[in-house]
């Protein structure tokens, strides 16, 4: 199926090729002492293992679980520079001030040369390049899906490898509530994982298992084994948007959550969501007291439907989109199909004329999704990114659906490049 571009008035889009700049000493300064500001009153520690003589140029890997990880990274990092891989939202109404600190602009889950060639003139000049290669905030406290290519990258430019562990952070923070943060303890740790020297002598596979070793984290066992208690009484508010399937009647998008509670408007079943971190059935058995259990069931649930050739979705959505940064462009009403033969196709008309955007399964490993996206309007919503546009979609008949959509789309494309391993 042939995309057909956007009618924009003005064509022009944010040219994310740009290389970025070296981050002037002044700056690594002023983020230290931001970061500090907007730390205060909060419970962390930066610890630094095996970090005895590690000078940049490296490459740092983050785990993602909330605004509050750069913060704690420049913490960590301070006084060495860093250029940060953005996503395109996060040059929103101030392209100028992330072109000024070092920024390496990118669109989510889509192919990029040039942040290859990038993350090679940053390492060249001697300093450090950040990368949050989960490209969202964790939905669940787990980790992510991460792209095979993170090996080739790093075996490519020969330099250490580093890992930030961010725990805590999501506890404090959940993605699916961020407007009301509890009074969590975090503890963020650097460690060099690779010496240069490991890194040539290993493969691209041995490199990636080391990342995925590193990187691992869970952020309800890290609750458990610190015995944190969270008290405050809006704890479970939100969870319904990643727990979306009842797990007692198997309906879909028919979840709640109200306080410390979270149930079914279908078949009335609920949970209380303990102190730490445990769900608990009011009544009957307690299909999942492990959060990231009933998560990770929801998965099985929609690979299961691929497999059966059951899983298909089609809404109408709300489309707003981002070709520049200086104003999300409203395109009105489309239609989103995710074909699970074929991929993602988004068509509608803006300014007279039609446009459709296409993403196939094999060129998105993963989705990015927001709950209750500030910079649009409060709703979840997915983007659906491609070379030179982003496309925030709110569906508008179905709720709680983009967590499924994530499922979706990772899922098909495992399957299609085992499919493709076969016959290869």
């Amino acid at each position: 199926m042939t995309p057909i571009q956007v009618n924009y008035k003005n064509p022009k889009k944010y040219n994310t090729g740009k290389h970025p700049i070296r981050q002037p000493v002044i700056i690594v300064g002023l983020i230290w002492i931001l970061s500090k500001i907007l730390l205060i009153g909060k419970k962390y520690k930066v610890e630094k293992i095996n970090m005895e003589g590690v000078k940049p140029p490296y490459i740092l890997l983050s785990n993602h679980q909330y605004f509050i990880d750069f913060e704690l990274a420049a913490m960590a990092t301070f006084p060495h520079r860093v250029n940060n891989v953005v996503n395109i939202d996060g040059y929103y109404r101030r392209p100028w001030l992330m072109e000024l600190i070092g920024s390496i602009c990118k669109r989510k889950f889509t192919k990029d040369l040039h942040l290859i060639r990038s993350v090679s003139k940053v390492l060249k000049k001697g300093d450090i390049v950040c990368i949050y290669p989960e490209a969202r905030y964790t939905p669940i406290g787990t980790l992510a899906y991460l792209p095979e290519s993170l090996g080739k990258l790093v075996k490519l430019n020969k330099v250490p490898l580093v890992v930030i562990k961010h725990r805590g952070n999501h506890l404090h923070t959940p993605f699916w509530n961020f407007r009301k943060p509890r009074k969590v303890p975090m503890h963020t740790t650097i460690t060099q994982v690779l010496t240069a020297e490991q890194v040539k002598n290993m493969s691209a596979e041995e490199i990636n298992k080391a990342i995925h070793d590193a990187m691992d984290y869970n952020e309800y066992v890290y609750q458990k084994e610190n015995n944190i208690l969270i008290t405050e009484g809006h704890r479970a508010e939100g969870l319904h948007k990643v727990l979306y399937q009842c797990p007692h009647c198997m309906k879909e998008s028919q979840m709640a959550s109200e306080g410390a509670e979270l149930y079914c408007k279908a078949c009335g079943k609920r949970w209380t969501l303990l102190e730490n971190g445990d769900l608990q059935a009011q009544e009957g058995d307690t299909e999942f007291a492990h959060i990231p259990d009933w998560f990770e069931w929801e998965r099985t649930q929609v690979r299961k439907q691929i497999e059966e050739g059951t899983y298909f979705f089609r809404d109408k959505v709300d489309v707003y989109s981002l070709p520049r940064c200086y104003r999300f462009e409203h395109l009105g009403e489309a239609t989103l199909t995710h074909d699970p033969n074929f991929g993602f196709i988004l068509e509608g008309f803006y300014n007279g004329q039609p446009y459709r955007v296409v993403r196939k399964i094999e060129e998105q490993n993963s989705l990015h999704i927001e709950y209750d996206y500030c910079y649009i309007k409060p709703y979840d919503c997915v983007d659906i990114s491609t070379e030179d546009d982003s496309f925030y979609c709110y569906p508008l008949t179905q709720n709680d659906v983009v967590t499924k959509l994530a499922f979706a789309v990772e899922e098909l494309f495992r399957r299609k490049r085992r499919a493709i391993g076969k016959k290869g």
